[in-house]
Formats: C-alpha cells, sequence, structure tokens
C-alpha cells in the first residue's frame, strides 16, 4: 500500500482550529481574566454569538 505525502488537513480538526482562532481574536479571550468559569464560558458564548450574527448578516 503506497504512503501519502505532503499535507493534508483533517476536515474537523480544521472547523475545530478555525474556531479557535476566530475565538483568539477576541482580546476578552486570549487571556482568562475571569475567576468564575461560568463567566468565561458566557463570554465564549457571546464571542460565538457575534461570529455567527456576522455570517448571518453578510449571507443576506
Amino acid at each position: 500500500m503506497p504512503r501519502e505525502r505532503g499535507f493534508k488537513p483533517l476536515p474537523k480538526r480544521w472547523v475545530v482550529e478555525r474556531t479557535f482562532a476566530w475565538l483568539g481574536r477576541n482580546r476578552r479571550l486570549a487571556k482568562d481574566y475571569e475567576e468564575n468559569p461560568r463567566v468565561s464560558e458566557a463570554w465564549v458564548y457571546l464571542d460565538m454569538l457575534r461570529l455567527l450574527v456576522k455570517r448571518l448578516a453578510r449571507a443576506a
């Protein structure tokens, strides 16, 4: 069986890495300043909502 050469990104991993990169663009999420984990989780949800609304607005 021949071995494949070269770079071939895995589909699901690519989505996860891209999402983490988008979240990293938010300065609030770049470093964890919150003491309460629920507040940090809320910021992640807010940023994901912001990304979703931005994509939906662009598609409309």
